[in-house]
């Protein structure tokens, strides 16, 4: 049986590798010594098992309800359903961080198996050694998941209910996959920066990890958003949340590290930039951790409030981007080429992609941090929202959607693609068609025709790309169609933005709000079509009672549509009460209701919305991850495609 005491073991044997992992490779390296430097392999394969058998061990005692380990006592309970009970044991502040470790194990695993170039190898896993080691220390020291309770209760607290969730219970593993995989970009940029060769090869392998980071993160941020518009009840999908902000910042710096490592891998410049970003983008995957473990700030997505985990996670922090960047202005000067390229490329395209997300990402790091500073030195509490982000980050991103559409059309060195041209007239003419349209026939404000007309710029963009490129009305198409898989996940991806932002701006400019109280038999106008309210009926689920709104949905003919049932659910074992929205989704939009107070003499209160093409906001990001992992595949042995070499 795999106790709570092999679980904890094992953890301690893997932080043993991993200071063998540091020291036995560097001594290897040092002495030019192959003996040493190739246990650094065999060293993260025993860490990795090690770290796979503890993660199981805490599994374990989750599912059979083993209420003597003091985790499961105050975040399960022998009621809860087994899909939360197993998603339980990362739903707290240990197993989180005990399932960052097992990625981190999992990623050194696979990195092992994939990469054949010895000494750089090496050197990542020496560095990859030292990041388990701090996380492993960090659990042992601070977070230990294994601690015994005697005596043990008869039951346990349960999970808070807002958890209990399939939607979160995907969120954190998938955040974490993209958090790792920027470790693993972070110390492929520190291996090459020590041997000073930074070059194709080393592009290839570092973009492989910043895609799939890239991805991850795109799909995580998406599966926190879609849980927290359905099941927090706000009627929002994105609150500018410090938590969600320290999701985003990460991204922000992924996509910057993504086009940046593209061009050292085409034409090996930008490098010094490129391992700048690499540095900056897992400097703030810690900063995300520290935000969310130093019990600086409270939130429902938050874990801890402990501040010696704070303590402990700054020193991480401070680890992880004092000394890389110490190395960094000794090495940086001797590694990368001058620079050949004409102002006209896509070089430069490239370049202003990264400085327009640099900027971005500054901005969304002073609205997160500057709250948080002021009420540490002053005592003063301010909220930092909307309208800080919707001024700043907005024209910003703004400026890097009207150059996304032009950077893709560029040539490496110097000039457009011949099919350039039209297509940016295409995409011009829409834009300013669409302008012209909204103006006659809508009273959006111009902030909401700007984003209209630069979606559409984009969009346009994008097909007259594909289809000046693909030429379908000449022979020969199968040809063209065979482009590099990279050709076609950047169109996807780009193309995923658009539908983003077509969902994000339909949901905003046209949602219609109804927030009523009302008596059984009430008639509530939303838009067009009219809601009936039934009354309320008490249910029960599986370890919850609920109360439950009746509600019929009819269109502007009378006839029924549907009926929507939201609820307001009690769990007896925690002693909490929640919100859960009752949402009808159609491509066309939501229809979305929350339940509020009230009883049947003083009547309910209700909070109706449509929300028109907001699930696209999700079908967006879903397509940009995809775009990322198509990217991936690469065909051995190909010959190149003279479509994409011209690019």
């Amino acid at each position: 049986m795999l106790s709570p005491e092999i679980g904890h073991f094992c953890l301690i044997l893997a932080l043993v590798t991993s200071v063998a992992q540091i020291i036995l490779p560097t001594l290897g390296v040092l002495r030019a010594d192959t003996r040493l430097t190739t246990t650094a392999e065999g060293l993260q394969i025993i860490s990795s098992i090690a770290i796979f058998i503890s993660f199981a061990s805490l599994l374990y005692a989750f599912i059979v309800s083993d209420f003597s380990v003091q985790l499961v006592a105050s975040h399960s309970h022998s009621l809860k359903p087994m899909i939360y009970k197993i998603t339980g044991s990362w739903g707290n502040h240990e197993g989180s961080l005990l399932l960052w470790i097992v990625i981190l194990g999992l990623f050194g695993l696979l990195f092992v198996i994939r990469e054949a170039r010895a000494r750089l190898k090496t050197l990542t896993l020496i560095v990859m050694g030292g990041i388990t080691l701090a996380f492993l220390a960090f659990s042992l020291f601070t977070s230990n998941p294994f601690t015994r309770l005697s005596p043990a209760p008869l039951d346990g607290r349960g999970l808070n209910p807002v958890l209990q969730d399939i939607g979160l219970a995907l969120h954190p593993p998938m955040l974490y996959l993209g958090y790792v995989g920027l470790s693993m970009a972070f110390a492929i940029a520190i291996a090459g920066l020590i041997i000073g060769q930074v070059d194709k090869n080393w592009a290839r392998i570092t973009r492989f990890w910043v895609v799939l980071a890239w991805s991850a993160l795109t799909a995580g941020i998406a599966l926190g958003s879609w849980w927290a518009y359905y099941e927090l009840g706000w009627g929002g999908w994105w609150f500018w949340d410090p938590v969600e902000n320290a999701s985003l910042m990460p991204w922000l710096a992924a996509t910057a590290l993504l086009h940046s490592v593209i061009v050292v891998e085409r034409r090996e410049q930008m490098v010094s930039w490129t391992i700048l970003m690499a540095i900056t983008a897992f400097s703030l995957s810690l900063v995300g951790t520290f935000i969310v473990r130093s019990g600086l700030l409270t939130s429902v997505h938050s874990f801890a409030s402990d501040p010696a985990r704070g303590i402990f996670i700054l020193f991480i922090l401070l680890g992880a981007v004092g000394l890389p960047l110490f190395l960094y202005g000794l090495r940086a000067g001797k590694i990368g080429r001058a620079s050949d390229y004409h102002l006209l490329s896509r070089e430069t395209g490239l370049i202003l992609n990264n400085y327009i997300l640099v900027v971005s990402t500054f901005i969304v790091l002073i609205g997160t941090l500057y709250p948080l500073g002021l009420e540490l030195f002053t005592g003063a509490k301010i909220t930092v929202g909307a309208p800080y982000f919707d001024a700043a980050f907005n024209p910003v991103m703004g400026i890097g959607i009207l150059f996304m559409a032009i950077g893709p059309l560029l040539v490496w060195r110097r000039g457009l693609i011949a099919s350039a041209r039209p297509a940016l007239y295409l995409s011009a003419g829409g834009a300013l068609a669409g302008i012209i349209l909204l103006l006659v026939l809508s009273g959006i404000s111009v902030t909401g025709i700007a984003g209209i007309a630069l979606t559409l710029w984009l969009g346009l963009s994008i097909i007259g790309d594909m289809v000046f490129r693909l030429r379908p009305w000449q022979a020969g198409m199968g040809d063209r169609l065979r482009l590099p898989a990279t050709q076609w996940g950047m169109w996807l991806a780009h193309f995923g933005m658009v539908i983003f932002l077509t969902g994000a701006l339909a949901s905003s400019l046209f949602e219609r709000e109804n927030i009523v109280r009302v008596q059984k038999g009430a008639t509530i106008p939303l838009g067009t079509e009219t809601l009936v309210f039934d009354g309320v009926e008490a249910r029960t689920g599986p370890n919850y009672v609920t109360e439950t709104a009746l509600l019929r949905l009819f269109d502007k003919d009378g006839q029924l549509i549907d009926g929507l049932y939201p609820e307001k659910r009690f769990y007896p074992a925690e002693r909490q009460t929640t919100t859960e929205a009752a949402i009808r989704t159609r491509l066309s939009g939501d229809h979305y209701a929350v339940l509020g107070d009230g009883d049947s003499d003083t009547g309910y209160t209700l909070r109706l919305y449509h929300k028109p093409l907001v699930s696209w906001i999700w079908f967006g990001a879903v397509m940009m991850a995809c775009g990322g992992l198509i990217a991936l595949y690469r065909r051995p042995n190909k010959a190149v495609n003279p479509l994409v070499e011209a690019r």
